[in-house]
């Protein structure tokens, strides 16, 4: 029989066990906080942990105990003057005694509801599972980040290629010092007058015992120049890299929304959370995100989160104008050269009669040079996104976007009618270009 230990560590000395089951007995509560927390935030703090109220009731432990109204027991009282022994007393109403301190009191005693700290990954957990998306993508966009190798000193082992010749040597040269090595010099002259004395025809006594200490004394030079290498292992040094988190660039998402009459609270609702998981995916990937709103009736204009989102603000509808003051945007502040730029654009396809090709051109000839990628989400009701049967159908804006789609790549358009059809622009996002190519 196979046995499985789970070895890893609890998080802060905590029972993560034990918090996964009352994260399981809570959901309910929770999956309100987070909906809470998506209309109440800010898109730039949707990845925040976030702390959570829980009513006592959702807190307490399930457990038996004997019923207070019920079942036959025997008991103790104290003695008193209103009952004698073998005095009858009558079961305590229903209800009574409940005694959990959980009732009114007249002293005005009670408990307050459980507030504990939802983690930020347990905060994306519940934020993902309502757009469903599958657990690589959650993984991913929780966790991903580029790394880049940064030198960090010199280590003892390592790869051929990454041997650092000039510490190497450093290193050789003070061990040969060190233990007196001798020099390759030292050896030659020994050895030249090792030969000088042997050409002698008739060498005397004292020429036969110098030769003989040279031959003792090159012995031993040679013999030192074996046990004491010109390099040994012990001086070869390798270059040291730690992988670092290091951000590919800076980015900039363009949110555009169609704030006409006809966008109730549902759909912006719809599309603030589009925006938000599209900011949560350039956040992970970038060091700098910045975040530009613009909102458009019949004319547009760049503007604050709230009023992106909450404005009372209405009237007709010119979608030109929104692609117009994005390009101005640009120009005036994010060149292409050192920007990633992305875009966003929500709307529920209705457009001025005519103001559809004008879009068009905006998109073809200026703004889809310079983006890495637009994303179009029209939100429709759910009534009719059932009779919608085909791509190529629908209101003018999103035929006159189809021709766009066409010519470029990087421009992705969807319909959204629910929270769950979110994902579905972000298949093609993450599916456009294979993993681990840069973006720019």
């Amino acid at each position: 029989m196979a046995h499985f230990i789970d070895r890893r560590l609890n998080p802060k000395d905590k029972s993560l066990s034990n918090r996964r089951r009352f994260l399981k007995r809570v959901r309910s509560q929770i999956k309100k906080a987070v909906e809470d927390a998506v209309r109440e935030r800010g898109i730039a703090d949707v990845d925040r942990a976030k702390d959570v109220t829980v009513p006592t009731k959702g807190v307490a432990e399930p457990s038996f105990r004997k019923s207070a109204d019920g079942g036959l027991r025997e008991r103790v009282f104290t003695g008193n003057k209103s009952f004698q022994a073998g005095d009858r007393i009558e079961k305590p109403p229903r209800g009574g005694g409940g005694g959990g301190g959980r009732q009114g009191s007249a002293d005005g005693d009670g408990e307050d509801d459980f507030l504990f700290a939802l983690s930020r990954e347990e905060f994306l957990d519940f934020f993902f599972d309502d757009l469903e998306l599958p657990d690589l993508i959650k993984q991913s966009l929780k966790e991903i980040t580029r790394t880049h190798p940064h030198r960090a000193g010199y280590s003892t082992s390592g790869a051929p290629a990454n041997i650092n010749i000039t510490r190497t040597m450093r290193n050789a040269l003070g061990r040969r010092i060190g233990l007196k090595r001798p020099k390759d010099k030292e050896a030659e002259d020994l050895l030249k007058q090792i030969l000088k004395l042997e050409k002698a025809a008739s060498p005397t006594s004292e020429q036969r015992e110098e030769l003989a200490a040279l031959r003792a004394r090159y012995e031993e030079v040679v013999r030192r120049r074996k046990v004491v290498a010109y390099i040994d292992p012990l001086d070869v040094r390798y270059n040291y890299f730690e992988q670092q988190p290091e951000p590919n660039a800076n980015a900039v998402m363009f949110c555009l929304m169609d704030v006409s009459a006809s966008m109730g609270e549902r759909e912006k609702d719809l599309a603030k959370r589009f925006f938000m998981l599209l900011h949560l995916f350039l956040s992970r990937r970038y060091e700098k995100t910045e975040i530009v709103f613009i909102r458009h009736t019949h004319d547009a204009s760049e503007v604050d989160e709230d009023t992106f989102f909450y404005s009372p603000q209405t009237g007709g509808t010119v979608v030109s104008t929104a692609l117009v003051v994005m390009k101005e945007v640009i120009e005036a502040r994010y060149p292409p050269s050192e920007w990633n730029i992305y875009a966003a654009q929500a709307s529920d396809g209705e457009n001025f009669s005519g103001d559809s090709q004008k879009c068009v051109s905006l998109l073809s000839e200026d703004l889809m040079r310079v983006c890495q990628y637009f994303a179009y989400v029209e939100i429709v009701g759910e009534d009719e996104a059932q009779l919608i049967n085909s791509e190529a159908t629908g209101m003018e804006l999103w035929e006159s976007y189809g021709r766009v789609a066409e010519i470029w790549p990087n421009f992705a358009r969807k319909r959204v009618s629910a929270i769950a059809d979110i994902y579905p622009v972000f298949r093609e996002l993450f599916a456009r270009e294979p993993a681990g190519k840069n973006h720019g």
